[in-house]
């Protein structure tokens, strides 16, 4: 059975890129938020905002965080990996800069978001796990990630389970 998972990424720059990553059948993704109903809750507040990612964060093993360029910088990605950690859910990254965008456009490699520090890890940041496909050519990286995803995930939760 698919592992329910929550994909945290930089929505206005990646959202594009990821697209097929996060249509993969491997993993059960969360719901996504059509762009009239995230445009609500951004104008609603920080409030209404947390409260829709608590509700998505509901019933799943794993965060998936997918690194592009700017997502290390993002305060709600920090949030979603301060609140998965205190859910003791999996955590682990995936950049993926070589995948193109809608635009046919590949990007910079981001830095790593766990080691920022927002991301309130700490010294646990150096045990998330962060994968960077070794393929340069989009559609191979996306090949490779899709073969690896439900395996990273499942080694993701037995690793949050080992720990403190």
């Amino acid at each position: 059975m698919a592992r329910h998972v929550f994909y945290s990424l930089h929505y206005a720059l990646d959202r594009g890129r990821v697209a097929s990553i996060l249509s993969n059948t491997s993993l059960v993704a969360n719901v996504e938020a059509k762009p009239e109903e995230w445009a609500k809750l951004v104008r609603s507040g920080d409030f209404a905002i947390k409260r829709w990612l608590e509700q998505q964060l509901k019933g799943r093993s794993c965060t998936v965080v997918l690194i592009g360029a700017e997502t290390a910088t993002r305060p709600l990605v920090h949030y979603e990996i301060q609140r998965s950690r205190a859910l003791g859910l999996g955590l682990f990254g995936i950049h993926v800069h070589n995948l193109k965008d809608v635009k046919g456009q590949q990007s910079a490699k981001g830095a790593n978001p766990f080691e920022h520090p927002a991301s309130g890890l700490g010294s646990f940041a150096s045990e998330v796990p962060v994968f960077d496909p070794p393929e340069t050519e989009s559609t191979l990286a996306y090949r490779y990630i899709a073969d690896q995803l439900a395996r990273w995930a499942d080694e993701a939760v037995a690793l949050a389970k080992a720990s403190p």
